[in-house]
């Protein structure tokens, strides 16, 4: 099943830090329904799938000022981990880039086929 979701659900999650376009992978977890850790374990097992520089970690001030600035994400200011985010390149098409291969790692596996069972003539 396909979840669609509203361009300004996305647009209101991309902030501006050191001057680029970003979404946090707190927030890109809540637009694929899964948690924080999977989408991060997905993503760091099939890096080579990314651009070499499509995310960084925040630093300690810049995890501050978007707690301070962004009510959703108060529940940050208490968490030890600094938040990776995803970049946008200024001329690709970069978020929908990661967005289709991040699709393609958190979709369930294909179903195999079933074998039949006992003995076939």
């Amino acid at each position: 099943m396909v979840k669609i979701v509203p361009v300004e659900a996305i647009e209101r999650r991309i902030l501006h830090i050191r001057g680029k376009k970003i979404i946090l992978d707190r927030d890109l977890a809540v637009l694929y329904g899964v948690a924080t850790k999977v989408l991060n374990q997905a993503v760091t097992r099939n890096l080579m799938r990314f651009p070499q520089d499509f995310m960084f970690r925040l630093t300690d001030a810049e995890k501050r000022e978007v707690v301070t600035n962004c009510d959703h994400l108060r529940s940050l200011k208490f968490s030890p981990k600094l938040p990776y985010v995803v970049m946008e390149k200024k001329y690709d098409s970069q978020f929908s880039m990661v967005f289709d291969a991040i699709r393609q790692l958190l979709a369930p596996p294909p179903e195999s086929p079933k074998r039949r069972i006992g003995f076939h003539t």
